[in-house]
């Protein structure tokens, strides 16, 4: 009978996810047998909960266990409304506010005359907040994934997936001359020998950056870039569905929490502007 070491293997050698996804999948299986019914499912949760797991990371798991589910009944057809198989409604998640950076700090990072010590690290920032990439595709991304030509680059994103994003003509300028020597198959970003940067060691240089130029950095200072990346595309007129395309979500579920970031916005603004104030 089938059970989580054949599902592993089908996703990794025909689906073809990522190491990290199937570390993923083993994680969420100890919280349920290989042949779950509706009430393990639940049982899991209420396990989950009962444990202080938030709703995001119960959720994470729900994915897994309905994805388990759904190829125990049939493997060979995508899942649907009239699957009857063991499945669970992802729990409601509270909406948090994400961290951001804000105008006055991305315009004081990106005016900053960095020192030869502080420039890849003051470039690395500018990619983040010019692409919206995540910084596991900046710290991967090699010389020849960008087109200074026609101003794309080539990120590989999660699960392995690729895809081509724009970025300004500001960033050419910037970019240029740093990896004018680079050699075809070099990380843009790389350490004196080459190797590929520790995201920790990013970590810590961009706070120190941030406190140079003035400010506090935000929490999840390296993901935060990110956010405002997204919630500027849409503050300035993007749709969700080219956002998600270019932040790489497989679903658009998530990109559509940058939306609730911008009504928030929105609503900011208006209290400012009202006739009734």
């Amino acid at each position: 009978m089938a059970g989580f070491s054949d599902f592993i293997k089908h996703r990794k050698y025909f689906v073809c996810v990522s190491p990290a996804t199937l570390d993923w999948y083993e994680h969420c299986f100890r919280w349920i047998p290989e042949s779950p019914s509706q009430a393990d499912l639940q049982n899991a949760v209420i396990a989950m909960r009962e444990r202080g797991l938030k709703p995001t990371g119960i959720n994470s798991a729900i994915t897994c266990w309905n994805a388990y589910t759904h190829w125990l009944a049939s493997p060979e057809t995508k899942c649907g409304p009239g699957c009857k198989h063991p499945k669970l409604a992802r729990l409601k998640e509270p909406q948090n506010n994400l961290a951001v950076y804000s105008e006055q700090q991305i315009h004081r990072l990106v005016a900053y005359k960095p020192s030869k010590a502080e420039l890849r690290t003051h470039l690395i920032m500018l990619f983040l907040f010019d692409v919206g990439a995540r910084i596991s595709e900046v710290l991967s991304l090699c010389a020849d994934a960008v087109d200074f030509d026609n101003l794309l680059v080539r990120l590989d994103g999660k699960g392995g997936k690729t895809r081509i994003v724009p970025f300004s003509a500001e960033l050419r300028k910037r970019l240029v001359r740093y990896i004018a020597d680079a050699p075809g198959n070099r990380l843009v970003f790389a350490t004196r020998n080459g190797t590929k940067l520790g995201r920790r060691n990013v970590l810590r240089s961009v706070k120190q950056l941030c406190r140079k130029v003035g400010f506090e950095p935000p929490a999840r200072t390296l993901h935060a870039a990110r956010h405002s990346y997204a919630s500027n595309y849409l503050r300035r007129g993007g749709n969700a569905l080219a956002l998600q395309r270019t932040l790489g979500h497989a679903d658009l579920s998530t990109t559509q929490r940058y939306c609730h970031l911008a009504v928030a916005d929105l609503q900011a603004a208006h209290q400012q502007i009202s006739l009734l104030r």
